[in-house]
């Protein structure tokens, strides 16, 4: 059972040591990670506020039940005829946050909640929380990486229903709801994205799934993600309608190499950089490093991206619980991309893969 609560100390205990008055999020993924639910977002001003005196929620009136439901803390309510000015100052005054030095709030936050915040604590200075944030959701728990896990399982199933689906002549977006379909039949709570490129299409990195007819001679790229118990999922696999000629396979075996290069560096103590510098030496030795053109990886949780980003410039030494993907990809413009990706849990000795699903292109004949 997670201790959301502690959670939230270790935030009030950051605060003194930042300088701030209180830390202030919305509903998203930060008070997921905080409260362990977070209310339908909206345009109506939502917060958990953390401050030294004590914490608190500012809530609409229509979502206060449904939050009491959920969450145990003291909150402030208001109607859409009040607004949130005067339940704001209240919640404010019982936190002694009214007037603040200054006030973190979470990155992204919206323009005119940030203003609200800033207006309503007496001028507060207002600084990005990922410091405090960011460094706790790096370092996944066993109960996250265990949530962690069971998403990834999700994933190589909803990625296998893909393959046994695929035919000739189906278009990316059947097959896109085909992944969708068994995302949700497998208990997601949504479905993140479903990206199904074919030919030409598996060049563009965040191909967006359209109309094009699959046609013998050629492959797909499957980039599929969900969430499941608030964690998510996010895996690529290749597939080849036919025989793959021997151009595809190399590319196939030079991408494969990459993420196997990248893999064995992974430790605790490892800069992130030195991950992508590993992935990357392999794809330029062979000669197509003009083609891989984004980041190695990417941290997961309960966000589909967030800390640690695997990149040629990121200093950041790994350390045990961090999840990230490990995506390496060559895009040949015009032709055909590869792309193979892996989530993975930084253990004490180096690495866990979090999918059980072959890397080997699925060959459908």
């Amino acid at each position: 059972m997670t201790d959301f609560a502690a959670r939230r100390r270790r935030v009030r205990d950051a605060l003194a040591g930042a300088g701030v008055d209180a830390l202030a999020v919305a509903p998203g993924d930060n008070m997921t990670y905080l409260l362990g639910y977070h209310p339908h977002p909206d345009e109506r001003p939502c917060f958990l506020i953390i401050a030294a005196r004590g914490e608190g929620m500012l809530v609409p009136a229509l979502n206060a039940e449904e939050v009491r439901a959920h969450v145990d803390l003291p909150m402030e309510t208001y109607t859409d005829a009040e607004g949130p000015a005067a339940a704001l100052d209240r919640l404010a005054a019982a936190l002694g946050i009214r007037p603040a030095r200054a006030v973190m709030i979470e990155e992204p936050m919206r323009a005119d909640f940030a203003l609200l915040l800033q207006e309503r604590l007496g001028g507060a200075v207002l600084r990005l929380a990922g410091p405090v944030l960011a460094a706790m959701r790096m370092r996944k728990d066993p109960g996250e990486i265990e949530a962690l896990q069971r998403a990834a399982r999700l994933g190589d199933a909803a990625m296998q229903a893909a393959f046994a689906a695929l035919r000739p002549g189906m278009t990316e977006l059947e097959l896109a709801r085909v992944v969708e379909e068994a995302f949700m039949n497998g208990g997601a709570q949504s479905v993140s994205f479903a990206i199904v490129a074919s030919g030409p299409n598996a060049a563009f990195p965040h191909h967006q799934s359209g109309s094009r007819v699959v046609q013998a001679g050629e492959p797909v790229l499957f980039d599929i993600g969900a969430r499941l118990d608030n964690y998510e999922c996010d895996i690529t696999r290749m597939a080849f309608v036919g025989e793959p000629n021997d151009e595809y396979l190399k590319v196939h075996g030079i991408v494969e190499r990459a993420v196997q290069a990248a893999l064995a560096v992974i430790r605790p103590g490892v800069e992130a950089r030195q991950v992508d510098l590993a992935a990357r030496s392999v794809i330029e030795e062979a000669g197509y490093g003009p083609y891989f053109t984004h980041r190695t990886g990417h941290g997961i949780g309960i966000s589909g991206h967030e800390p640690p980003s695997i990149t040629s410039t990121n200093d950041m030494p790994l350390d045990v619980g961090m999840a990230f993907s490990v995506e390496p990809g060559i895009y040949l413009p015009g032709r055909f991309g590869v792309r193979l990706e892996e989530i993975v849990v930084v253990t004490e000795t180096g690495c866990r893969v979090l999918s059980g699903l072959s890397r080997d292109v699925r060959v459908v004949r």
